[in-house]
């Protein structure tokens, strides 16, 4: 019996030792700061790739700006200048629109996608294969995988209060690139768009007096409290939100089976993670940005909804009359949520109404 269990370690050990020995370390840039909390849930994802592939494949995380500027990081991870990239999908609208359709379909896409109704499309009906084709479409020698959903994010943060859309105007505000970020152009809003890491010094500065990032977790970590005190979580820019990871096609195409699959089961159970994880510390963030920061929490206009909601659906109506592709997903995405919306709405109608009913008891 000695013998055997002698024999198992001795090949436990020879495994390691060879797994050690053929060890990759990839380098990945993050469009955001190291310091972020979406730094931390790359971290979070390239721990769970480790670890299922045995120590195989490690990654070196960098920080926004690390190796090339923030708007660059796709075509550096195209071209090999580093293995891999993290951003949020909607970032590379500049190279297609349908971008927008799986990082952050305005406005739930004019269709009413929650999270959870995208992520059923994503997953179970259709959705991942034109995701993979996407990266195709817009030229980029790529295989990206998302791993994280953070929706819906807060309208955002203001010195005053807002009562209307004409309040709204007022201010120079921080937005997502691409669609959302150009929705609010369209209704008059001076957006502004720039990376995670200049907003701070941005407000700091007066180069922007309101700004976007996220939630209430991200957002304390950040710091916007410093600067503003006027919060608004209501939103419909990024009510559905995802972000990937994603490498030089290359590079991925090297890698073992396993360390493939490691990637794709990591990524799956993120998204999973990011969802709980962001529930419970956007909650405690919440409490503490109005507890013991000052932040007053208020209710966001409606005449900001009837106007962002119309200037969406022009705006993705646009694009499908203008891009073969973009209609393409977007009309497989509507078909989807003609199918699933419906239900999911009904049941989250109930959990809003008992939510609401035990949030306003807290008072």
């Amino acid at each position: 019996m000695k013998k055997i269990t002698s024999l198992i370690l001795s090949l436990v050990f020879a495994v390691s030792i060879i797994a050690s020995a053929s060890a990759k370390t990839l380098k990945i840039q993050m469009t955001f700061p190291k310091t972020s909390y979406d730094a931390q849930i790359v971290g979070m994802w390239a721990e769970r790739v480790t670890g299922l592939t045995g120590g195989s494949l490690k990654f070196e995380l960098l920080g926004a700006g690390e190796v090339v500027g923030v708007k660059e990081t796709l075509e550096a991870v195209d071209k090999g200048l580093v293995d891999g990239g993290a951003a949020w999908t909607h970032y590379w609208s500049n190279y297609h629109p349908a971008a927008m359709l799986f990082g952050s379909p305005v406005a739930g896409g004019g269709i009413g996608l929650s999270t959870k109704s995208w992520l059923a499309w994503y997953f179970d009906n259709g959705g991942k294969a034109l995701y993979d084709q996407l990266w195709d479409e817009m030229g980029m020698n790529v295989k990206g995988f998302i791993m994280a959903s953070s929706g819906p994010e807060a309208l955002g943060w203001f010195k005053e209060p807002i009562n209307s859309m004409a309040d709204f105007r007022k201010y120079r505000f921080r937005t997502p690139p691409g669609i959302p970020g150009q929705t609010y152009k369209d209704i008059g809003v001076a957006s502004v768009s720039m990376g995670g890491g200049d907003i701070l010094p941005a407000l700091e500065k007066g180069t922007i007096d309101a700004a976007e990032w996220c939630c209430p977790k991200p957002d304390l970590v950040f710091g916007f409290q410093k600067v503003l005190k006027n919060y608004y979580l209501q939103g419909l820019h990024q009510n559905v939100v995802n972000g990937d990871v994603f490498f030089n096609k290359d590079v991925y195409n090297k890698l073992t089976d396993q360390e493939k699959y490691a990637m794709e089961i990591a990524s799956e159970a993120m998204i999973t993670r990011n969802i709980t994880n962001r529930a419970v510390e956007n909650g405690k963030a919440l409490i503490e940005l109005t507890s013991k920061h000052g932040v007053i929490l208020h209710d966001t206009p409606a005449d900001y909804f009837v106007e962002y909601m119309a200037a969406a659906k022009a705006t993705i109506q646009k694009n499908s009359k203008e891009n073969k592709f973009f209609d393409e997903v977007y009309q497989h995405m509507t078909a989807h949520a003609k199918i699933v919306v419906p239900f999911i709405a009904q049941m989250e109608t109930s959990d809003a109404s008992i939510g609401t009913a035990f949030a306003k008891a807290q008072k």
